[in-house]
């Protein structure tokens, strides 16, 4: 495998490829803890679609696993190298090569930071929404790879609501477009969007064109302490039944408000059950609409709740949810979970959850976003809790099963819920998978053991 090594570093630019070993361990993983990684055989920088290109033909040709990675934010394994694999990274590739305001798109390599994208958007009046909480790091591939969302989906929507069309390189080199630069475009399958979601098994991804709406408007904000969870979950369904369109909508369990509030010392309400967080980035309308979700909140049984039209008090008010998994983080590690529900079932979740909690006698905080259902349990352990914490994270995916959810929201699949996809999918559903894969990558070079579990 040297000599083929070689032969690759013969085809690339001088310094793309990298096979110092410290650098190439310090590219074998993301953020996920305690799932382990492989050692990779070398890294390559890309830095055009043709060196992505160059590097799949080879490990085509020699049947090198290939794992695909942006700025490794991922939280569910991924980018977890395989032993011998090349690990390619797109970090390089990170231009905003076109912003078109008249058709509201712009184009992007997938090493674009995600708020640098925002911000080149918000430079002719118009935005890039999806918004994921690591997005002043995280890259628009990545976000693609795993269809990222954010505080601001239930509004805006996620990834896949913003991408037009995809350049992709595929297993055996060869370069491909999908989707469309129109508003509308219904020809052939829709790969674009098979893509997305990925995690980097299908192809990778060399060029992104995303839809811009226009920016945002003044936000007005509001916060609300609720004494039950029965009576915040009520208050969000309220809204969502309602049509009252928020662009944001969060929540906070009792664990997370008292770790939060130790923390930080913001002088939240300790003994609530819940905390609901709520914007409205209507203009001139946003008093006016956060005023109607105070009311829905009264109307549930919400003990404080306060409001302003004020950018500096509206985002003082966010800061709590921002601090919710730093907070925990600093009381150990850290085990963060992604499950949906739908969104009348937002309290039997957390109270799912607050069992499972008292079952293996762990500290598990919840938070998430409420308005589309999505919550992060966030299990903190030590060392002699470990194997507590893992039980307690599989039993929370199959708790997000029966209340009719998902196993992941938005972080994806990964390493770390490959063994759960079949109880979501089901034995047909898997071999279908399987089948889809086998179409794109027939000899399983691309991201071997991300997503799919074995076929039974």
């Amino acid at each position: 495998m040297t000599d083929a090594l070689a032969g690759l570093a013969g085809e690339l630019d001088d310094g793309l490829l990298v096979t110092d070993p410290q650098v190439v361990a310090a590219h074998a993983g993301d953020q996920v803890p305690g799932l382990g990684s492989g050692t990779p055989l070398a890294l390559v920088r890309p830095r055009t679609t043709q060196d992505v290109a160059t590097v799949l033909r080879w490990a085509s040709a020699h049947g090198v696993p290939v794992v695909p990675r942006g700025a490794g934010s991922g939280l569910a394994g991924a980018a977890n190298a395989v032993d011998g694999a090349v690990v390619v990274s797109l970090a390089a590739m990170d231009r905003v090569l076109e912003v078109n305001p008249a058709d509201r798109y712009v184009v992007v390599q997938p090493g674009a930071v995600t708020a640098a994208v925002d911000a080149a958007a918000r430079a002719h009046g118009l935005s890039y929404p999806p918004d994921p909480a690591s997005k002043d790091f995280s890259t628009i591939g990545g976000n693609i790879a795993t269809n990222a969302g954010g505080l601001c989906c239930v509004k805006y929507g996620v990834t896949a609501d913003f991408v037009l069309a995809l350049e992709v390189v595929l297993a055996d080199g060869s370069i491909v477009r999908t989707g469309h630069r129109t508003r509308k475009g219904v020809a052939g399958y829709d790969l674009t969007h098979l893509m997305v979601g990925s995690e980097g098994t299908l192809g990778v991804v060399t060029e992104a064109t995303l839809r811009l709406v226009p920016a945002p408007l003044a936000a007005a904000t509001l916060v609300a302490f609720f004494p039950t969870l029965e009576s915040a979950g009520e208050a969000v369904a309220a809204i969502a039944a309602d049509g009252l369109g928020p662009s944001l909508l969060e929540i906070m369990d009792a664990t997370t408000i008292r770790v939060v509030d130790e923390a930080h010392r913001m002088d939240l309400d300790r003994d609530a059950a819940a905390l609901v967080l709520a914007q409205c980035d209507t203009g001139p309308r946003a008093a006016e609409d956060i005023a109607e979700l105070a009311v829905r909140c009264e109307a549930a049984g919400a003990g404080f709740v306060a409001s302003t039209d004020d950018p500096a008090e509206g985002e003082a008010l966010l800061a709590a949810r921002r601090a919710a998994y730093p907070s925990l983080e600093r009381l150990g590690a850290t085990l963060l979970d992604d499950v949906c529900v739908p969104v009348s079932a937002l309290p039997a979740a957390i109270a799912a959850i607050e069992a499972i909690a008292e079952r293996y006698e762990l500290l598990i905080g919840t938070f998430g976003h409420a308005g589309d259902g999505n919550l992060h349990p966030t299990i903190v352990h030590d060392a002699t809790s470990a194997d507590r914490a893992a039980k307690a994270f599989d039993d929370i995916l199959t708790a997000a099963l029966e209340l009719g959810g998902t196993i992941t929201g938005e972080h994806g699949v990964g390493r770390l819920k490959a063994h759960r996809l079949a109880d979501e999918l089901g034995p047909a559903g898997i071999r279908l998978q399987h089948a889809v894969k086998a179409a794109f990558d027939p000899a399983g070079i691309l991201n071997p053991g991300a997503v799919l579990p074995p076929l039974p």
